[in-house]
């Protein structure tokens, strides 16, 4: 009666450690493929940023954090009011010392941009319009637009915060080549959540 029992013990023993290997084994696999899924995810679709300057003010506050759409300009073009993040020009790498920016997208590839008597911002010859812009942007346009055509592939970027950005005005038309993606949502601070 004993021996019998002590086989059974026995067997439930062995039985037991395939199964716990089984299981470190599963749960490996399921570690392995969250980590591949979310750099996956990181690299090509989706990425979190903090605004490091006032540039965007009031839209984006110093130390905010926004998310990073890094898909959707391989499936449409770029938008005139588009806020985007590009890589910094290598020209103004060492003068901004920050590797990424986040500015609006003004002018498109082909349009002639300048500015107006009064500072507004003229495509083509027309003041576009500039819901984004606080009535202290607009009083304190910072420094004129000089008349140029955009060159195929680039695009006009500025800060909201038009007297105290350097964006296009100081490096020029940014390459989209350089757009790492569309800025669409702050969700940090909580009490500034917000769509872009």
């Amino acid at each position: 009666m004993a021996s019998d029992l002590d086989e059974k013990v026995g067997t439930s023993d062995r039985e037991e450690k395939p199964r716990r290997g089984r299981w470190i084994l599963e749960w490996a696999v399921v570690l392995v493929v969250a980590i591949g899924l979310a750099i996956g995810l990181r690299t090509f679709v989706i990425q979190t940023y903090s605004i490091p300057s006032g540039s965007m003010i009031p839209t984006l506050m110093v130390g905010d954090r926004i998310l990073v759409d890094k898909l959707s300009y391989h499936l449409h073009p770029v938008h005139r009011g588009d806020v985007v993040v590009f890589a910094t020009p290598p020209r103004e790498l060492a003068v901004l010392e920050v590797n990424d920016l986040v500015k609006r997208v003004i002018g498109l590839p082909g349009e002639t941009i300048s500015s107006g008597p009064h500072g507004e911002v003229l495509i083509n010859g027309k003041a576009i319009h500039q819901p984004w812009l606080t009535a202290g942007a607009r009083a304190n346009p910072g420094p004129v637009i000089r008349r140029q055509k955009i060159p195929a592939g680039e695009i006009f970027v500025m800060g909201d915060n038009r007297g105290y950005s350097d964006d296009s005005r100081d490096y020029g038309p940014v390459d989209e080549s350089l757009i790492v993606g569309r800025a669409v949502f702050g969700f940090w601070p909580l009490s500034r959540i917000h769509l872009l």
